[in-house]
């Protein structure tokens, strides 16, 4: 995937007006697609974790902090996605000892370390599967995707970029017009401190009274990259928010390589990574969703020297068996195996602060009233 344009960003210009016609094509397919009824409604209740943009946010984050509050409801989440970057169609439940970031994407695997977790490009298909494996349904992505019916919709916002210019892809970041959207949003969740670009997202948000919480991401083992001097590495959808989550943590950083979202790492990539780590006398660093696209290590029982990882990546056992063992290990001898061996993950949590009740409520709420739906078409 490539990086989303500088002048999404911006307050719109000329690159933003000339692409504007073809943005407002698009902007009206989006709304037709959104406002279509669902074909299928899940046997249990589904929360869906989105954004109005294209481009990372914050949602697999979220998804995780949704999937720990209902647990603590009592409930069994299990996470349902379409595996972007991933080569299975699904519908297939995620194996981490078996499947990797080409087989199921980069985020499924970091959901499935938490909980049970489905790919399918098919969401209502997924949903049948999911529906065996839990009681509640946590969907990553797929606000726009009106094929499966949702219970509860919380859009995620990046507070520094907001809805960028506030125009429709290609003239701008916005996935359907704002209208038709914020229509179908439960909730905003807005990460990180709000910037001044966020006025006009505030200001609709009060018109169409939709409740507004706010979270930021927090390191959950920043000590061991307290002064260490690191080349930090990031193919998410705004690399320059990690790098800012980085420098809180106190590491040194030497230098920084952006790449873009979802980027599949090559032995020339982790080539020049460690060239400039010998050369800067540093050692990389990078966000969990990479680390999850990087070779799986093979089992050795050992923790990796990165400490920063987190469970369910550097303890990735290798999907190989036998005597293919000895391909593998040459495999992991390269460049990339390499780098996997030597990175550090910096590992975040959302944190939601005084809003934490407040989002459990609603939750709750919502999956009550989903309940006593599913019990009235259960008897009629």
């Amino acid at each position: 995937m490539r990086r989303a344009p500088a002048f999404w960003g911006k307050p719109a210009g000329l690159e933003a007006a000339l692409l504007a016609p073809i943005g407002a094509v698009f902007g009206c397919m989006s709304a037709r697609r959104m406002t279509r009824p669902p074909r299928a409604r899940a046997a249990v209740p589904v929360v869906c974790i989105g954004n109005f943009v294209a481009g990372g946010a914050g949602k697999t984050p979220t998804a995780l902090l949704i999937a720990g509050i209902a647990r603590e409801l009592g409930r069994r989440p299990v996470f349902l996605s379409r595996g972007y970057g991933g080569r299975e169609a699904g519908p297939l439940a995620v194996d981490p000892a078996r499947h990797d970031a080409a087989d199921v994407g980069d985020e499924p695997l970091l959901l499935a370390a938490a909980a049970p977790t489905v790919v399918s490009r098919d969401r209502p298909a997924g949903a049948v599967l999911a529906s065996t494996l839990g009681d509640l349904i946590v969907m990553d992505d797929g606000f726009q995707n009106p094929s499966l019916a949702k219970d509860l919709s919380i859009v995620v916002v990046d507070g520094g970029f907001g809805i960028g210019n506030g125009r429709c892809i290609p003239a701008g970041p916005l996935r359907a017009p704002l209208p038709v959207q914020l229509d179908r949003a439960d909730a905003v969740l807005v990460i990180g401190d709000p910037a001044p670009a966020l006025a006009h997202l505030d200001a609709a948000l009060t018109a169409h009274r939709t409740p507004r919480f706010a979270g930021h991401l927090v390191p959950r083992d920043p000590a061991h990259l307290a002064g260490r001097r690191v080349v930090a590495f990031a193919g998410i959808g705004r690399p320059e928010k990690f790098f800012d989550s980085v420098r809180k943590t106190g590491a040194i950083i030497a230098a920084t390589r952006p790449f873009p979202d979802h980027h599949a790492f090559t032995e020339k990539d982790a080539a020049d990574l460690l060239s400039l780590c010998a050369s800067e006398a540093a050692v990389p660093l990078t966000t969990a969703k990479d680390g999850a696209r990087l070779p799986a290590l093979p089992v050795t029982g050992e923790p990796a020297q990165g400490q920063g990882r987190p469970e369910g990546i550097a303890s990735r056992p290798s999907r190989r068996a036998g005597a293919v063992a000895v391909a593998a290990r040459e495999e992991s001898s390269g460049a990339l195996g390499r780098l996997a061996r030597m990175v550090l993950i910096l590992d975040v949590a959302l944190d939601l602060g005084e809003d934490a009740a407040a989002l459990t409520a609603l939750l709750s709420g919502a999956l009550a009233r989903a309940e006593q739906r599913n019990q009235a078409r259960a008897s009629s």
